[in-house]
């Protein structure tokens, strides 16, 4: 697959309260905010959330698999969580290039955004392509 800046590859997740209970299995983290109605009732979003890092999982598997795809290493991601995702919600991942360089360094900007098309989640990932 050639990668030029500027191609845009858009994905569609959701993410049930089974992958929720699967990521804390296996991570440990069982904070009440991500399981607990009572509990979530009390704080800004009134209801559980999925963990953050489940999402940016999720979007460094599709480097893996997709953009740039096999063979590539995950170098590092600047990125914010700007809005919580809920179980049950389709989330939509747009992958942009925006930079290719002569080291084989590829920059590509990661956004996500809820049913509601409101930001949850951007930032900007370097990977290595081999």
């Amino acid at each position: 697959m050639k990668i030029t800046p500027g191609d845009i590859h858009t994905y569609y997740k959701v993410f049930t309260i089974e992958d929720v209970k699967k990521y804390a299995d296996l991570t440990g983290d069982f904070n009440p905010i991500h399981f607990d109605e009572d509990y979530t009732k009390n704080t800004q979003f009134k209801k559980p959330i999925i963990h953050g890092p489940l999402l940016l999982t999720f979007v460094t598997t599709l480097f893996a698999k997709e953009i740039p795809g096999p063979g590539s290493v995950y170098l590092g991601h600047e990125l914010k969580f700007l809005a919580p995702v809920y179980p049950n919600e389709t989330i939509k991942i747009e992958l942009e290039v925006i930079e290719v360089n002569s080291k084989n360094h590829i920059f590509i900007k990661t956004n996500c955004f809820n049913e509601e098309n409101i930001k949850v989640m951007e930032g900007t990932a370097r990977l290595k392509i081999y």
